[in-house]
């Protein structure tokens, strides 16, 4: 089989390419320029995409014995993945840019260059398992190493694109064994430190370097009946669930510190509250995709509800006749923030698109517009939603929502 191994620099995807040579696949590396002023990147080792993280994948191939190229897809990454982040600040939510690199970068724009000049699979060094049922059909699962898994920023993979992904990795008991094996190799990166924060923030200052692309007024901060309690330099650069920075000039009641709720950027407002009311019982997702066969489908497959004999009800009242019925899950909404135990429906909006809807049997704390929820069974990944609303009931019943 004809392989691409994107190679980005680090341990991981080195040693993924390295396993995919050792199966015998016909194995050509490729590192992705994401920027065209490479000073604008992270440094040392901080990053992902660096000049330095190049070369280190050069490195790789060559002890590997594979080819390598770098492709340009600057631009690509600039409108889908960097734009898209300001964008998203700008409106008042909490983008994960991972999330869209995995979606737009890896697993768009590059299987669909790979497809095109005859590969048939891209690998990469993300911790997921990829199971193939009796059918053919391809499921995402998380990986063995449940500290390291990855399946989360991976929710965003459709069925296609499941079937050209390999994830060598997928079954390694821990990330020792795999930097012991790249040390065995010879591969230099043995000991090169995890890439982590934003590559494109060249500083991880994301406050001081969204100031410089969107415009920021100074405004209201208010608690959750409206009354002002303090000022900000602009509401764009505060997150929901955020503590510091807030400056508040008018002391909370009980004495205890007071957090962000919420984010107006219309109103150029800063809502904040009191810890408990970060507590979220309810989301609701738009730009819904399934990795793999969507829920539906495999129920008609199976010829049972996708969650088992409990999903066999009918739809909650209230939520129309376009509403499919719940169906048990888990919900997680950060990369290694711990599920939580959910119920999940799917509801058309007016112009027939999508909405995940997504009930929490416990609250989540802390939870944003803008950032993505992922859905599980068990160990498989149903698909994904990204956030667009999230209810507390307790400060829904408080106080009238924004207008």
């Amino acid at each position: 089989m004809r392989v691409l191994a994107a190679m980005s620099g680090g341990v991981d995807s080195a040693v993924a390419a390295a396993r995919a040579v050792e199966a015998g696949h016909d194995v050509v590396g490729v590192h992705l320029a994401l920027s065209r002023m490479p000073g604008t990147l992270r440094t040392g080792s901080r990053g992902c995409c660096t000049i330095e993280d190049s070369r280190d994948a050069w490195r790789a191939c060559d002890i590997l014995g594979i080819p390598y190229y770098v492709w340009d897809f600057s631009e690509r990454f600039k409108e889908d993945v960097v734009d898209d982040f300001i964008a998203e600040y700008a409106a008042g939510r909490t983008p994960n840019p991972c999330m869209r690199c995995n979606e737009r970068i890896k697993f768009a724009a590059l299987l669909e260059k790979a497809l095109a000049l005859g590969f048939d699979a891209v690998c990469t060094g993300h911790y997921a398992k990829v199971i193939e049922d009796d059918d053919g059909n391809r499921e995402l699962h998380r990986a063995a190493d449940w500290a390291k898994d990855q399946s989360y920023v991976l929710g965003v993979l459709t069925h296609e694109q499941l079937r050209h992904s390999m994830f060598p990795l997928a079954g390694t008991p821990s990330k020792a064994e795999v930097r012991a094996e790249a040390e065995q190799r010879g591969l230099s990166v043995a000991k090169k430190p995890d890439s982590h924060d934003i590559c494109f923030i060249p500083d991880g200052d994301t406050r001081g370097w969204l100031a410089e692309q969107i415009e920021m007024r100074e405004g209201d901060i208010v608690d959750d009946s409206g009354s002002k309690v303090g000022t900000h330099e602009g509401a764009n650069a505060f997150t929901v669930g955020q503590r510091r920075g807030l400056k508040l000039g008018t002391p909370a009641s009980d004495g205890k510190p007071r957090f962000v709720l919420e984010v107006r950027p219309k109103d150029n407002e800063v809502v904040v509250g009191p810890e408990r009311m970060l507590n979220i019982d309810l989301m609701r997702g738009i730009k819904v995709s399934w990795c793999g066969l969507p829920p539906t489908e495999v129920a008609a497959l199976e010829g049972a509800s996708p969650g088992g004999p409990a999903l066999e009800g009918t739809v909650p009242e209230g939520t129309g006749s376009q509403a499919s019925p719940e169906f048990d899950c888990m919900a997680q909404v950060r990369a290694h923030g711990d599920p939580v135990a959910a119920t999940a429906r799917v509801e058309l909006d007016d112009e027939g698109a999508e909405e995940l809807v997504v009930t929490l049997v416990e609250p989540m704390r802390g939870v944003a517009p803008g950032q993505t929820v992922v859905i599980y069974q068990g160990t498989r990944v149903l698909g994904q939603a990204t956030i667009d609303s999230a209810r507390s009931l307790e400060r829904a019943e408080a106080v009238p929502a924004a207008g």
